[in-house]
């Protein structure tokens, strides 16, 4: 795994493992020993992988399994957008690594969607999911953002449709796509600006 140049200049730092239990529990654990971030954690494999509401996760290699640790992102009522942050980085990433469709082919853009608050599909099946975890770390509050996304390979006999991208005729490999990613990331967490550049709807709170 290596970051984009762009990423190397803002000074966000990389450990990249063979095995983990969990990425993100690794950035959180870090964050107790008093690691600030911003650092990416990457494992070719997790033995304990999770999603949303302490669900396991299959962790298998071939696929991306990266989480980035920020140290106060944000005021606190603002930290639950990385998700849709993350999510559209990916959705970056994938795009411009795909290669050009046929003209009788639609482009990867138009068959990815984002489904709030944590998933990103094509054509309708999950293909990476994003988990927001966060704690008190000394004086700040430490927020794990941890990304998955199915480069090789999906789940089967889940209650809802999954795909990878291998699946779909994109052969975009794991160390290929976190590169990209790390770039990706850094500039929509620009764009988001600490809660500031996202609009957020009075009625549901929901980003717009």
């Amino acid at each position: 795994m290596q970051l984009d140049p762009a990423a190397i200049r803002a000074r966000v730092r990389l450990e990249a493992h063979e095995a983990l239990g969990s990425t993100n529990e690794a950035a959180l654990a870090r964050a107790r020993a008093g690691e600030w971030g911003p650092l990416w954690i990457t494992a070719s494999r997790q033995t304990a992988g999770r999603g949303r509401r302490g669900r396991a996760w299959v962790s298998e290699p071939g696929n991306l399994y990266a989480t980035l640790l920020l140290t106060d992102p944000s005021p606190p009522h603002r930290a639950a957008e990385l998700s849709f942050v993350a999510a559209l980085a990916v959705h970056d990433a994938i795009v411009a690594l795909a290669p050009p469709a046929p003209a009788a082919v639609p482009a990867v853009a138009s068959r990815l969607a984002i489904k709030w608050p944590n998933d990103v599909l094509i054509d309708g099946a999950k293909c990476a999911g994003v988990l927001i975890e966060g704690e008190s770390a000394g004086e700040g509050v430490a927020v794990a953002v941890g990304i998955g996304v199915n480069c090789a390979h999906h789940p089967q006999d889940l209650a809802f449709p999954a795909t990878d991208l291998a699946a779909l005729g994109l052969v975009i490999d794991p160390p290929g796509l976190f590169n990209v990613l790390s770039r990706t990331m850094l500039n929509r967490l620009a764009q988001w600006d600490r809660g500031d550049g996202f609009p957020v709807s009075s009625q549901c709170g929901a980003v717009t």
